[in-house]
């Protein structure tokens, strides 16, 4: 990722700003949002997931994938869970073809 290009997450989850911090992914004084619009992200690194039409817009998309089982889907996971859960950051480039 560039240096010079800003990064936002985009997350309504706390814990996973935590994780993020905790990992050295993002600091103190990141920019964190829970919806984005075109606006938000283009040309921008983004943390989160993200819409492909609004990821087209980004200058990259970096997810932290979580091993979620079935009964973890839809509820608020705390930090150690996350921790448990959480993979290595993967960075994607979306382009509209």
């Amino acid at each position: 990722m560039e240096k010079n290009i800003e990064t936002i997450v985009v997350t309504r989850h706390a814990a996973l700003v935590e994780l993020l911090r905790e990992r050295g992914i993002i600091g103190e004084g990141a920019r964190v949002i829970e919806h984005a619009s075109p606006e938000d992200v283009r040309g921008k690194h983004v943390i989160g997931v993200l819409p492909l039409a609004l990821a087209a817009l980004a200058a990259s998309v970096t997810e932290i994938p979580l091993r979620l089982t079935p009964e973890m889907r839809g509820k608020e996971l705390d930090l150690p869970t996350l921790r448990e859960i959480a993979g290595e950051p993967v960075t994607y480039k979306v382009e509209v073809l």
